[in-house]
């Protein structure tokens, strides 16, 4: 009668999940909710620094470029994807997280993060500030896609757009924006391939050669590619079957169709891109898997994480902040996998800083001296540096082991006697140095015996560095 009870009460609550609790699958929901939904990883506390050094260089890079950050909402209207990324594509098709809210609106988890800076820049009346506008992001998407290396269904992108610039010189710089990028991140062996995919004038003669081309071998195309060739026989091109990719390697190709305005814009592109010296290869077969780009794309590719080797791709999308309700907007951006590029630089063994450690760790034994581990950590904290205290009142041993784990660079023990003495002994954790420290002064000394062991290893044209001298106070015997 209990269990009847039960499974009924919740019956209410338990409509837009996959299954009732019964008492027979309380046990299989245990196991559902302690373990992450596939397609999604966590980023552990001893990882995460390597995200946030990532994070942290790329927002550094793109400000020098005068890029500034924006945030949007992680979910938007439908009808903003089906519109701007096109609904011929595989991301749209097959790919979107999308579901009714209670209001009954379509809504869709981002797939990419374009279209959301376009409707931000609409909405919030951006387009009538000083042009070019420069934004930059970094947001979580989401696709239902096969998970693999590199390529989760919830990851992670930077991104940069460039609002109102029709130049060939906005589509160097962005470029080399990205490049700037992984060379400070250290990242190697990367190919630059760049393509023109022309305007809808060119790209329309294109698209009959196409259409001709696939109608000749219909019959081998997967069912959704069918469905494409009248609507957008470009997006064969992009399709993941591997009959559909064979069959396009022989298609031809859209560079051989632009207009005169394309190829002139193209070959400036090339030309500001040999000015920086950055080298890169045409690749017509270039086309990228979302309908709003427009002349120039591009790809850094790399050979040591497999198959699925682009690490970072755009281009420019002239006709979609127009598409979108607004006034016609040359632009362009690109987007960069952050769990792809973490990918790439382990494999090449890029170097990252080491996570933060604790500066200092205070083992405290009594109410007393905790009292004053607490003075002396609120402190420490005020004037920037990390300070802790055991948490669960453990002995000096287990203490010790804890900060030992933590990693922490210096300790101190204070006791009655210390708190009675006012004066304890700081230990350098690496060096196993012990210096006496004053408690009612514990800052002012820590300053001095931290800035004095990290100048002890210096050496001016191989002497001792004098830390002295850099205050004017040399030795009195000398001066004497």
């Amino acid at each position: 009668m209990f269990w009847a009870s039960f499974a009924l009460f919740i019956i209410p609550f338990s409509l837009n999940i996959a299954f009732i609790l019964t008492p027979a699958s309380i046990s299989k929901t245990t196991i559902v909710i302690t373990k992450a939904i596939k397609g999604t990883k966590d980023v552990l506390p001893k990882d995460v620094h390597k995200n946030q050094y990532i994070e942290a260089t790329a927002l550094d890079i793109a400000s020098k470029f005068g890029y500034k950050e924006i945030r949007t909402p992680v979910f938007e209207h439908t009808e903003l994807f089906a519109r701007s990324v096109g609904d011929t594509t595989d991301v749209v098709q097959k790919e979107m997280y999308t579901f009714d809210d209670k209001g009954g609106r379509s809504i869709t988890l981002r797939p990419e993060g374009t279209a959301g800076a376009v409707r931000s820049y609409l909405e919030n009346g951006l387009c009538n500030e000083a042009l070019p506008q420069k934004v930059c992001y970094l947001i979580s998407c989401y696709r239902y896609e096969k998970p693999q290396a590199g390529r989760l269904r919830e990851f992670h992108q930077f991104g940069v757009e460039c609002f109102g610039s029709a130049s060939p010189l906005a589509d160097a710089e962005i470029i080399a924006l990205a490049k700037s990028l992984f060379d400070t991140l250290g990242v190697k062996d990367l190919s630059l391939e760049i393509n023109s995919i022309g305007c809808p004038t060119c790209r329309a003669e294109y698209h009959k050669a196409l259409k001709e081309y696939f109608s000749s071998r219909k019959d081998e195309l997967c069912n959704t590619c069918k469905s494409r060739l009248d609507r957008n026989p470009m997006r064969i091109l992009d399709c993941k079957s591997p009959i559909c990719h064979e069959i396009a390697e022989g298609a031809p190709v859209v560079i051989d169709y632009l207009c005169d305005e394309c190829k002139e814009h193209f070959e400036n592109v090339q030309k500001y891109l040999k000015a920086q010296n950055i080298e890169y290869t045409i690749n017509p077969q270039i086309v990228r898997g979302l309908d709003y780009y427009t002349k120039t794309v591009f790809e850094f590719v790399s050979n040591s994480i497999g198959a699925q080797g682009t690490v970072c791709g755009g281009g420019r999308y002239d006709g979609l902040v127009e598409e979108l309700g607004g006034q016609h907007t040359p632009s362009l951006g690109f987007a960069m996998g952050i769990e792809r590029l973490m990918l790439l630089m382990e494999a090449q063994g890029c170097e990252f800083p080491e996570a933060e450690k604790p500066d200092l760790f205070i083992v405290a034994l009594g109410e007393k001296a905790t009292l004053k581990a607490v003075e002396i950590a609120k402190d420490m904290r005020e004037e920037g540096f990390s300070a802790l205290l055991d948490l669960n009142q453990r002995s000096v041993r287990a203490q010790m082991k804890y900060a030992d784990k933590l990693g922490a660079k210096f300790n101190v023990v204070i006791g009655d006697n210390e708190v009675e003495a006012k004066t304890a002994k700081l230990k350098n954790m690496q060096t196993g140095e012990e210096t006496e420290i004053n408690l009612d002064t514990f800052v002012n000394g820590f300053y001095s015996i931290s800035l004095n062991e990290q100048l002890a290893d210096l050496e001016i044209n191989g002497e001792e560095f004098d830390f002295n001298s850099l205050f004017g106070l040399g030795n009195k015997s000398d001066e004497e």
